[in-house]
């Protein structure tokens, strides 16, 4: 297996986890989520579920680590990962994977696996080898280690923070009345790459991580910002529309992900209550923003946000304020109402503020680090409602 620097952080993590699971006293953890085995393993670029093919990481809480996957891909794990043993299988090949569990779950009073991201067939075949008194859920275990980011995945959030800088950019420089929304979305997704690609290039020398931008943009114009997930389009923009641009699942660097959002409109606001929505739309947001630190609880983040909207005589948000972000586009804790974690310094946030108004919604979202006095912005773009027209 070849050897690089991060195999010290992958072993780390796979240490972390089986210390947890002693003190859980749980026998073994079955890991199937494309992003945990990721975060464990630096195993990546597989084909998942999507393609009928099960990649399942064993962490025994003392025992050998192993990967089972497809003989396909079983290079990319000796190339890049961190496990102790590789157990490939082919396609109609005997049992394929099923053949592999049975031994290795001989003997165990507990099995740990991800209740809510198990695919149906791997959870099913466990259903017939082990008696669902002894299956318990891990997410609590592995979402509470990802929740606290390391300097190393730190790093990648600002990297990434940069990547969207020049997304939101390109995005902005491209719009215009006449041109096609998917004109600025192949802009953004250009930018982005080239950025990503300059990153790599300058900090991550060998690496065979792709730098391409391969989400299908999220943007909408006019009436359309009504669609909060539109996606890009032939539709012409024209003089006036307001037009919004979310980087959800586009901005990410070396798969640490954030969440940017802007409104714009062209040459001009046509509709006075568009810029009334829009302000308090930046105002909730700051209210979140100002809260913000460690120590604070993440409902309490929520509801400032949601406070400065209805107090504008606007409806009660349609959805959460913020999420934590990093390998996976959500992650714990969220600021939404219910959820009464305290923020801890390290943790990483993608924080919107959101109005709706007649035939027009408004939406800026930035991401953040927490500190223990506030919070540190990681991306970076004007959203005043001057700096919203593009003249």
């Amino acid at each position: 297996m070849k050897q690089n620097s991060s195999n010290k952080i992958f072993k780390n993590r796979i240490n972390t986890l089986r210390s947890k699971l002693k003190e859980s006293n749980i026998d073994l953890a079955m890991i199937t989520d494309d992003d945990n085995v990721y975060y464990y393993t630096g195993y990546y670029d597989y084909l998942h579920m999507e393609f009928g093919r099960p990649t399942i990481l064993v962490v025994p809480k003392e025992d050998k680590t192993i990967l089972i996957t497809p003989s396909v891909d079983a290079g990319l794990i000796e190339d890049e990962g961190m496990v102790d043993h590789i157990e490939p299988w082919n396609d109609g090949v005997g049992n394929e994977w099923r053949e592999i569990i049975p031994k290795i779950l001989k003997n165990i009073n507990s099995l740990a696996i991800e209740m809510n991201h198990i695919a149906a067939i791997v959870r099913n075949y466990l259903n017939t080898l082990v008696s669902q008194d002894k299956i318990i859920d891990v997410t609590p275990i592995t979402s509470g280690m990802r929740m606290i980011k390391s300097e190393e995945e730190l790093k990648l959030a600002r990297y990434t923070g940069e990547v969207g800088l020049a997304m939101m950019t390109a995005g902005r420089e491209t719009i215009k009345a006449g041109v096609p929304e998917y004109e600025v979305a192949l802009a953004i997704s250009r930018a982005g790459t080239k950025k990503s690609s300059k990153i790599l290039e300058k900090n991550y020398k060998g690496t065979r991580m792709s730098p391409l931008i391969h989400f299908l943009q999220i943007m909408a114009s006019g009436k359309d910002t009504l669609l909060t997930h539109h996606r890009a389009s032939t539709k012409i923009i024209k003089h006036g529309d307001p037009v919004f641009l979310c980087f959800c699942g586009m901005n990410n660097f070396h798969r640490f992900k954030l969440g940017f959002d802007r409104t714009f409109w062209v040459a001009e606001i046509l509709e006075k209550s568009q810029e009334k929505a829009y302000q308090v739309c930046i105002d909730s947001q700051a209210a979140a923003l100002k809260l913000l630190r460690a120590g604070v609880v993440a409902e309490d983040v929520h509801a400032a946000y949601a406070e400065v909207i209805q107090l504008a005589g606007y409806d009660y948000p349609r959805f959460r304020c913020g999420r934590g972000t990093g390998f996976s586009f959500l992650e714990k804790p969220e600021l939404v109402v219910g959820d009464k974690t305290v923020l801890k310094s390290g943790m990483v946030f993608s924080v919107d503020g959101c109005t709706y108004a007649k035939d027009f919604r408004a939406q800026v979202g930035d991401s953040v680090v927490i500190t223990d006095d506030g919070y540190e912005p990681i991306t970076f773009f004007p959203n005043s409602v001057e700096e919203a027209i593009i003249k």
